[in-house]
């Protein structure tokens, strides 16, 4: 099955899109709906301009096991969305496939539904879009998709500022402040702003998890927690007939220098047992089971936590997501993607989309699995009524972290375990620090290992810096980034989580509207006039237990 992510040339609108608004936001990802609903609320113009043709970036692309963290902590905006898909659950027409009271109420670490704050933490896709979709309907609030940004001649400055964008289909669009929020910083980058791709050196913010962290092994996504070394050779234990696909022939690096190589990615799979509504794994065209023979030798040293991660979302569905030293995570096949032109990012798509529907068929098909792994993963199947316009395959890669900006003040390990206080604070975070593998490699013993697993906890929740969101003075003076935000690649980990976004989509709109009122840089909005603001919209900037 092969679909393709491409940049149609005819904008597709939701309504008639005007040529200048008040704020423009690019992307449609789930931090880019909260900002363009939070930019509507306060009496401005604003829309859509989006690469993609679907809403709610990983929200409605498959995480519905919502990385949540403390959700005391979630307010506003992003708390309304979980209200909003209460509400949809709280209707009997909701529960298609399983009784209400089947499904529990097991969700991430708390309950996945709170009665009392009438919010609902776990969901289906086709649930998240149609909260967003109706969301922007009712604010009539503006969409242009499938609206490419033209990243080598589309951006127009003037005086520091961004004066217009064009996308590839020769239409431009003006307004008073841009913002970014696409997972990859297209527009920050064309704009000119300082990013970064890959890991810092642990010395360069005095921090210890960053940079390269070989003999780290935390979670289970590694070949530690097998119960014996596996050989990365064709022939087991000799180096000379070659080495196993998907394994490294190049030294990991020294530990603790930085690279410029990005944590793993995948598709979380919306997976059913329901007969009437399993699609059975589709065989890719060029399925090639020697892709997997890494993972058949897992299975032959005792493996058995294929399931661990396939966490329940109603109506007896999955949020599948990676677990295990060979899983769904790519590892090592996304690193050019972050600066890759559009063309050769949609060839790392498929060739994710390749990988894993060849994981799934092998595990479900193949003679090298054990019996009692392969038949259990056969009785799963894609959910037929999930991501029709795309076989039942989800349209959002899981891009956990791309380009980052390096703006007037970059949220560190530091400020995250409250080493260091944060000034200015614009919303919070409380998930751990989590980054995926990001390569896989051969050690000195000669055994096959993954590097680049880390999971930290923060001790509690911590706050997101305004700084954070605007590049350094000097540069693009309209420009917000709420999403490919300023911070190290580490403390991205725990930053990176959807409820943060939307979170942070808020507080960056709300800001543009400042600046817009008071005609001034995104970079001197008064902190005090924007912190009474946030807390007016049940914004929480500080933790109180």
């Amino acid at each position: 099955m092969i679909f393709r992510l491409v940049p149609f040339l005819i904008a597709v609108t939701l309504a008639a899109a005007p040529r200048h608004s008040d704020v423009l936001i690019y992307g449609c990802t789930s931090g880019a709906i909260t900002a363009a609903v939070q930019v509507k609320k306060m009496g401005k113009t604003v829309q859509l301009v989006c690469p993609e043709k679907h809403l709610g970036g990983l929200t409605a692309g498959g995480l519905g096991w919502s990385d949540t963290g403390n959700k005391s902590v979630i307010g506003g905006l992003s708390r309304e969305f979980y209200h909003r898909v209460w509400k949809l659950y709280d209707q009997p027409s909701a529960w298609r496939w399983q009784k209400r009271e089947e499904y529990g109420n097991k969700g991430q670490g708390t309950p996945a539904l709170d009665i009392t704050g009438r919010t609902m933490w776990v969901f289906e896709p086709h649930v998240a879009e149609k909260v967003y979709e109706d969301w922007v309907k009712e604010l009539k609030i503006p969409i242009v998709r499938n609206a490419w940004l033209d990243r080598e001649k589309g951006v127009t400055m003037h005086g520091g500022n961004i004066t217009e964008i064009r996308t590839l289909d020769g239409k431009s669009y003006t307004a008073k402040i841009f913002m970014d929020a696409t997972y990859e910083g297209d527009l920050m980058a064309a704009s000119g702003v300082d990013y970064h791709v890959g890991r810092e050196a642990t010395k360069t913010y005095n921090e210890e998890w960053n940079g390269v962290q070989t003999g780290v092994l935390h979670h289970r996504h590694h070949f530690g927690a097998v119960k014996s070394p596996i050989s990365p050779y064709l022939i087991p234990g000799d180096p000379k007939s070659g080495v196993l696909p998907r394994i490294s022939t190049e030294a990991p690096g020294v530990k603790g220098d930085a690279d410029k190589k990005v944590q793993a990615y995948c598709f979380r799979m919306c997976l059913t047992q329901v007969p009437a509504n399993r699609v059975p794994f589709p065989k890719p065209a060029n399925y090639n089971p020697k892709e997997y023979e890494l993972l058949a030798r897992v299975f032959d040293a005792g493996w058995r936590e294929t399931f661990q991660k396939f966490d329940r979302i109603p109506n007896g569905k999955t949020d599948t997501n990676n677990h295990g030293p060979f899983s769904t995570d790519n590892i090592g096949r996304n690193w050019d993607y972050p600066e890759a032109t559009y063309s050769r990012r949609r060839e790392i798509f498929q060739e994710h989309i390749n990988y894993q529907q060849g994981l799934f068929y092998f595990i479900a098909n193949d003679p090298k699995v054990p019996a009692d792994v392969r038949n259990e993963f056969a009785k799963w199947g894609l959910a037929k009524d999930e991501f029709k316009s795309t076989n039942n395959w989800p349209h959002q890669m899981y891009i956990r972290e791309a380009r980052r900006m390096i703006g007037r003040y970059v949220m560190t390990e530091n400020e995250l375990t409250k080493k260091r206080a944060t000034p200015e604070s614009v919303g919070m975070g409380s998930y751990g620090i989590d980054s995926h593998n990001i390569q896989r490699y051969i050690t000195p013993e000669g055994y096959v290992q993954n590097e680049g697993d880390i999971g930290v906890s923060t001790n509690g929740p911590y706050q997101i810096s305004y700084g954070s969101l605007v590049p350094r003075k000097g540069q693009a003076a309209n420009l917000l980034v709420p999403v490919c935000l300023s911070s190290s690649h580490i403390a991205y980990g725990s930053i990176r989580m959807e409820p943060v976004f939307m979170i942070l989509g808020q507080s960056a709109a709300t800001a543009a509207v400042i600046a817009i009122d008071a005609k001034i840089a995104v970079q001197d909005v008064p902190y005090d006039k924007l912190r009474a603001r946030l807390l007016a919209d049940g914004q929480v900037l500080e933790y109180k237990p």
